[in-house]
C-alpha cells in the first residue's frame, strides 16, 4: 500500500512539473536553454522591476507580458554581484534596482518601431537598431538605478527612459551650472556608476541608467542572440 501511495505521490509530482513548465513564460525558458541566469537567485540583495513587463515606460504599455523576471549572462551576473556587494559596502542597506536586463530580439524591435517621431540616426541614441542587435539582446547589458533601505528608488534627476539631455552623463556639470540637476541627483548618479564600474561594467555617454557588461563587439562573439 505504502508503494502505492509513494507511486502515485511520485505521479503527481511529475505532472504537476510538468503543468508548471507550460505555463512558464516562452521567453524565459528560452533564456535558461541559452544559460542566462535569473537574477535574484543568484544575487539576493537586488531589486527588479521590469519597465517594459508594466505601462511605466514611453511606449506606456506592457511590452514583455509574461516576462517578469531579469535574465544576465552568468558572466554579466558576476560582475552584478561585485556590483552590490560594493554598493552595499559603501552605502549600507542600498540596492541595485533592475529596469531592464535579457531583452528579446522581438521586443528590441517593438521599441525601435515605436520611436518614429526621430529619424534613425537619432533614435539610435536611445534605442539600438535591432539589425546592428543590442547588448540588451545578448543578456550582457543592464539598466537599473538604487534603491533606498526602504526599496525607493533614490532622485536621478529624471525618470527612467528620460529621451533628452538631461539623461546625458556628460552633460550633468552643464545642466548643474545651469540649475536644471540638483547636486543630489548627481550624486546619487555617481553612486550607481560607482559601483557598477568598478565592478567591471562601463558607462555610456546617453543614459544614467545603462551599463554594458561587454563591448556589442565581444557580446557578439561570445553569446547567441535571445530571440
Amino acid at each position: 500500500m505504502k508503494k502505492l501511495i509513494g507511486f502515485a505521490g511520485i505521479i503527481l509530482l511529475l505532472s504537476l512539473s510538468l503543468q508548471a513548465q507550460k505555463t512558464t513564460c516562452a521567453a524565459e525558458l528560452s533564456m535558461q536553454k541559452q544559460g542566462l541566469v535569473e537574477v535574484t537567485s543568484q544575487v539576493p540583495g537586488v531589486l527588479v522591476e521590469l519597465k517594459y513587463a508594466t505601462a511605466d515606460n514611453f511606449m506606456k504599455k506592457d511590452v514583455y507580458g509574461c516576462l517578469t523576471h531579469a535574465y544576465l549572462q552568468k558572466e554579466t551576473m558576476a560582475k552584478l554581484k561585485k556590483a552590490q556587494a560594493l554598493l552595499e559596502k559603501e552605502h549600507p542597506g542600498y540596492h541595485l534596482l533592475i529596469y531592464d536586463a535579457a531583452r528579446p530580439l522581438s521586443k528590441q524591435w517593438e521599441l525601435w518601431n515605436t520611436l518614429t517621431e526621430y529619424p534613425p540616426a537619432k533614435r539610435r541614441t536611445y534605442v539600438a537598431d535591432p539589425k546592428e542587435h543590442s547588448i540588451h539582446n545578448y543578456g550582457s547589458a543592464i539598466d537599473l538605478t538604487v534603491a533606498d533601505e526602504k526599496g525607493n528608488p533614490l532622485e536621478m534627476g529624471t525618470k527612467y527612459d528620460f529621451f533628452g539631455e538631461l539623461a546625458y552623463p556628460k552633460e550633468e556639470a552643464r545642466f548643474l551650472k545651469a540649475g536644471k540637476l540638483s547636486q543630489k541627483a548627481i550624486d546619487n548618479r555617481l553612486i550607481l556608476r560607482k559601483a557598477m564600474t568598478q565592478a567591471g561594467f562601463t558607462a555610456i555617454d546617453y543614459e544614467w541608467w545603462h551599463f554594458n557588461a561587454f563591448s556589442r563587439k565581444v557580446a557578439k562573439q561570445l553569446f547567441q542572440v535571445v530571440p
